[in-house]
């Protein structure tokens, strides 16, 4: 949670109504005692009588003790607001690279569902959340039903320089808040003209190899009998055995 410190006027609501003075906020978040006891005693305070003694412990210790920090969690903790759900089904390259050359574009595509028990919010969308975006943009989705699915595609750009890049993408509701399993897009950049001098050598590989044995039987030629050293036509009756 975030405390605008613009001015002193301004106050923080919490869960059942409960108001903090950002001015009172910030003198005790500033303070330097190192009295649990007495910490606990202004978390209760600020954030009411319905807060016990464990349960401001709890939070302050969480916090390592910080009061202003110990406000904000509890007031994101309480929060009634629920989050979507999303899984991934299926990304079958997700911990593979791809490789492509500088300065190439390029889709990469999520299966996607919404295993929750209820609808998608309107405007959702999903945006890189981490790493390199890779020059993709954000993407709006459908609101999904629950058990329904999709195929989430995002339009990507190689960079210019080579190496390995990753990029982390996440579901946001229209608020920005992150819901839902990860996706990731992983890619190699290689210098430009590799990817093709690979599939030449590989092809050159596959015109080296040893040809399958090809049975050139000629119905129109006499076959010859192997018989240890000596070597016998067959009578001309043709009767007698043949090898191929």
């Amino acid at each position: 949670m975030d405390i605008d410190n613009a001015g002193s006027e301004e106050t923080v609501s919490g869960n059942g109504g409960v108001d903090i003075e950002q001015s009172f906020l910030q003198q005790f978040s500033c303070m330097g005692t190192t009295d649990k006891d007495e910490l606990v005693q202004q978390l209760q305070k600020l954030l009411g009588s319905h807060l016990n003694y464990a349960t401001a412990t709890f939070f302050l210790d969480m916090n390592n003790w910080n009061l202003q920090a110990a406000i904000c969690s509890y007031l994101d903790i309480e929060t009634p607001t629920q989050l979507p759900s999303m899984a991934l089904v299926s990304d079958p390259i997700a911990n593979e690279t791809e490789s492509i050359e500088p300065n190439v574009s390029f889709q990469k595509t999520w299966h996607i569902c919404n295993n929750g028990n209820e609808k998608w919010p309107p405007h959702c969308y999903a945006q890189c959340s981490d790493g390199d975006n890779l020059g993709g943009d954000r993407v709006s989705v459908p609101c999904l039903n629950p058990g329904e699915g999709m195929h989430l595609s995002v339009f990507m750009t190689g960079p210019s320089v080579p190496g390995i890049y990753q990029s982390k993408w996440r579901m946001c509701t229209p608020k920005g808040a992150y819901f839902g399993d990860p996706m990731w897009a992983i890619v190699t950049v290689v210098e430009e003209g590799t990817i093709a001098l690979t599939n030449q050598l590989s092809h050159f590989k596959e015109l080296g190899a040893i040809p399958p044995s090809v049975n050139s039987h000629n119905p129109f030629v006499p076959q010859r009998l192997h018989l240890g050293n000596n070597q016998d036509t067959p009578p001309p009756d043709g009767s007698g055995s043949s090898m191929c």
